[in-house]
């Protein structure tokens, strides 16, 4: 199959991955557009783990007030240079980021960030909810799996993007700064609410 411009521009205009990149990645899936884009996805997600390392002292801090005037958002994420901070892309994804906070109201930024007794209280409560006839190590092993998704609703990194529950925010994150060419890091947010 012949990969067309049109094509390669209709990829990248849904990925906002490099136009080389795109073309390979239909040449790689032979013109296929889903598994190009999960091609590039892989991709992305790898180069971001490489530029992880790399020291992010750039960037925007970003604000959201919800249309009623009671919730908003402060959020601050990074970059490795200006001119990545002042691109679409970034500032999108600042601005997808404070809605999806807005939303899902996530209580902190990574599970590094929980409590150690906020964890153990959960994982006592969800031990009681077992069936005490179970042994031990598969009580466990139950509590482990849903500490998983305890993590997944507390934590922003962790949490499903309200706009692709098959991506969680991190996920989310390490394709935009596949994208870029740059580490991204979402550094801290606030969350605001009337009453709250």
């Amino acid at each position: 199959m012949s990969i067309t411009a049109t094509d390669v521009k209709k990829l990248r205009d849904a990925v906002g991955a490099p136009m080389m990149d795109c073309k390979k990645a239909l040449a790689e899936t032979a013109g296929d557009m889903d598994k190009a884009v999960e091609w590039l996805r892989k991709k992305g997600i790898a180069k971001a783990d490489k530029r992880s390392g790399r020291e992010a002292t750039e960037g925007r801090v970003w604000s959201y007030i919800h249309h009623n005037g009671r919730v908003g958002v402060l959020l601050e994420v990074n970059c490795e240079t200006d001119f990545v901070a002042n691109t679409d892309q970034f500032q999108d994804f600042c601005k997808e980021v404070a809605l999806h906070i807005a939303s899902m109201n996530p209580t902190y930024l990574s599970r590094e960030e929980v409590p150690a007794e906020a964890l153990e209280k959960e994982k006592a409560i969800l031990m009681e909810q077992l069936d005490q006839s179970k042994p031990a190590e598969i009580r466990e092993k139950i509590v482990e799996g849903r500490i998983s998704k305890f993590y997944g609703d507390i934590c922003l990194l962790e949490q499903p993007w309200v706009k692709d529950d098959k991506k969680t925010i991190d996920t989310y994150r390490a394709e935009i700064a596949g994208g870029l060419g740059e580490n991204v890091v979402i550094s801290r947010f606030a969350r605001y609410s009337i009453g709250g």
